[in-house]
């Protein structure tokens, strides 16, 4: 009886040794490279709103700095203070233009009402993009700024030679990417030579990989099924077929879940042709990407690390971690230390 008991817990053993060899971190190569971060809405007050809460894209916290998401110039800033991808918001208006906008309706965001949809760009044009933006529901201190809703051709073409676009296809409609390809066409600007990417839904992803089969293109639901693949497959030393050259979206709070994490990971990944994108805490299962809020949850991350991190304040996150780009004048570093004082709190 003892002998049997002792060989099998010699094989169970070995076995726990062998995982942990096949999957051992240190073991792999060291990634080249440094992380690189995504700024989640260009640079853009924060939501505080709660889940299904209306117009919950207009409540945010008191605004530290004079950028508002998807215009020209938070685009442009937030490439020069060092993101390596600037988010925009893609969506369709009347006649086939794309325009960049957060909500689907104007009825929140603007002085005017509707769905995008339905409106002409010139209609667009004349609305006051900051109308709507309140921290408390009685002032509102973009109102009345002159922020104006913008092409995506127009900003596309702004772009610095060096600066790249991640493009949120906000709607599965097959018009819309037919119009981000025109938008594109227009501006001039290739997405694949200028390393731009996308993200959205299946439908519309599966539309746009057609279109562009070497740009970078996921969607977020099927980048978190990766994760829940490998947390369940990794052990094996095997990629599970969801993950194979495609994106894999882990929550800043996860990262311990994943076998072989940092470094085996990032050289299954790479191996593959995929591409990792770490979000922030308490990320959902389904739904828009959760950004990292804090520059000192930037220090959860390894040192190792050299995918994406998506980033929902990027006017702080950017100079923490590169900050020879950080061109904010004393003002606007004091008060964002004050707003960063007040995020602590509540959090």
């Amino acid at each position: 009886m003892k002998r049997p008991l002792l060989w099998g817990g010699f094989a169970i053993a070995l076995l726990f040794l062998g995982l942990t060899i096949l999957n051992a971190s240190w073991l792999a190569p060291y990634p080249a490279g440094a992380p690189k971060q995504v700024a989640q809405g260009a640079l853009s007050p924060l939501s505080v709103a709660q889940p299904g809460e209306e117009c919950a894209s207009a409540r945010i916290e008191p605004p530290y700095h004079r950028h508002l998401a998807n215009t020209k110039e938070s685009v442009l800033r937030a490439a020069k203070m060092g993101a390596w991808l600037v988010e925009v918001d893609a969506r369709l208006a009347a006649g086939g233009e794309v325009v960049l906008f957060s909500d689907a309706r104007l009825d929140c965001l603007t002085d005017g009402r509707g769905p995008v949809r339905e409106a002409s760009l010139a209609r667009l044009r004349a609305l006051d993009a900051g109308h709507g933006y309140s921290a408390d529901g009685e002032s509102y201190p973009f109102r009345g700024r002159g922020a104006k809703i913008e092409t995506l051709s127009e900003v596309a073409r702004a772009m610095p030679r060096r600066g790249r676009l991640v493009v949120h296809l906000a709607s599965d409609n097959p018009a819309l990417v037919e119009g981000v390809a025109a938008a594109y066409r227009r501006s001039g600007r290739d997405p694949v030579q200028a390393q731009d990417a996308f993200y959205g839904p299946a439908e519309a992803i599966a539309a746009i990989r057609k279109r562009y089969p070497d740009v970078w293109a996921f969607n977020p639901d099927a980048a978190r099924q990766c994760t829940a693949d490998y947390v369940a497959q990794g052990w094996s030393g095997f990629l599970p077929e969801s993950c194979k050259g495609r994106t894999m979206l882990i929550a800043l709070d996860e990262q311990a879940l994943l076998w072989g994490w940092p470094n085996r990971l990032i050289a299954r990944m790479g191996a593959s042709g995929g591409r990792i994108v770490i979000e922030g805490p308490q990320a959902s299962a389904a739904g828009p990407i959760a950004g990292v809020t804090l520059p000192e949850q930037l220090t959860e991350i390894p040192a190792s690390f050299n995918g994406y991190i998506w980033s929902g304040d990027a006017f702080t996150t950017l100079p923490a971690l590169i900050t020879r780009f950080d061109d904010r004048t004393q003002e606007e570093i004091d008060a964002s230390q004050a707003a960063l004082e007040r995020r602590r709190a509540v959090q």
